[in-house]
């Protein structure tokens, strides 16, 4: 088969089921108040199993690490899961997508206070219409609430956190997105499984009368996460950093389409604006940091695409 038709297969996959994954986990949260954590621990599972699955096809080979080394990231990796589940359940879908964009900024900061990294002026410039655009946004919901805004803003800065780890794991033990995910699923999965009789009502998950429509979009809704992994890991390998990125741009528009008319969001006219500067930021940083050569910070976009939107 044709090279470019199998590349926009999997980009057209990739666009499929990383909006769909937003969408049925909002879904769930509007319409069955399905637990936050327990819904993060089924995703981590399945996750897993297609992960073994993948991995006795030969898509990816499993390097070994001693556990120990993944705990803390593990750890990250359900705050930052959890967190931006919590955001989507408490803000609309855009808000929610604005809200992620702060990711890069919080990322570049914290590399230049902790590991004293250098970023040219004209990459710091890009950073003011990204943050200038989400603030607008939060400013102007109509929907604006403190606990959602809480969630977002914690859910941004432990992303970041776990962003500026997971690359640096990845560079120390020279181990790829899928293989890191190997380890940390199933960390995870044990990690929330321990804590979700604390943080819900466990007994009330169990006993209440779920449908079956509720029970077959959690299923799809874990199914959906592993094949944004699965597909993301593809592109990343096979396409070019510009391509990965504009594929990301169109998401965040589909995606605040999505938003307004599945669930009826409507955007106030200075919520546009705040979007239409946000969206420009990134695409200037994106063309900043290829002109540079250099890496593209929205790690998190490449290595957890996933779970993240879980």
């Amino acid at each position: 088969m044709n090279k470019k038709v199998v590349t926009a297969f999997y980009l057209m996959l990739n666009v499929i089921f990383s909006i769909a994954i937003v969408l049925l986990n909002k879904w769930l949260y509007v319409h069955t108040r399905f637990p936050n954590v327990t819904l993060s621990m089924i995703h981590f599972v399945m996750t897993f199993i297609g992960l073994i699955i993948c991995e006795k096809f030969d898509v990816f080979c499993i390097k070994d690490v001693d556990i120990k080394e993944m705990i803390l990231i593990a750890m990250t990796f359900c705050g930052f899961v959890i967190l931006t589940n919590l955001s989507l359940a408490y803000n609309t879908v855009g808000t929610y997508q604005v809200a992620k964009m702060l990711t890069t900024p919080c990322v570049i900061m914290m590399q230049m206070i902790f590991y004293r990294k250098r970023f040219s002026i004209f990459v710091k410039l890009t950073l003011i219409p990204i943050t200038l655009g989400v603030m607008i946004n939060f400013y102007y919901d109509i929907q604006f609430n403190v606990i959602g805004t809480i969630y977002a803003t914690l859910g941004v800065l432990v992303t970041s956190l776990y962003q500026v780890m997971i690359n640096r794991k990845q560079k120390e033990f020279q181990m790829d997105p899928m293989q890191l995910l190997f380890y940390q699923a199933p960390l995870s999965a044990v990690m929330l499984l321990i804590v979700v009789p604390i943080l819900e009502p466990i007994g009330q998950t169990l006993s209440h009368n779920w449908s079956l429509l509720d029970v077959a979009m959690v299923i799809l809704s874990g199914v959906v996460a592993f094949f944004v992994n699965l597909t993301s890991y593809w592109i990343i390998g096979k396409t070019s950093p510009l391509t990965y990125n504009m594929v990301g741009h169109s998401k965040f528009c589909l995606l605040l389409i999505g938003g307004a008319l599945i669930f009826h969001e409507t955007l106030a006219i200075n919520q546009v604006i705040g979007i239409i500067l946000t969206l420009i930021g990134i695409i200037l940083y994106a063309h900043v940091k290829m002109k540079d050569n250099q890496p593209l910070i929205p790690e998190l976009e490449r290595e957890t695409k996933p779970l993240h939107k879980v």
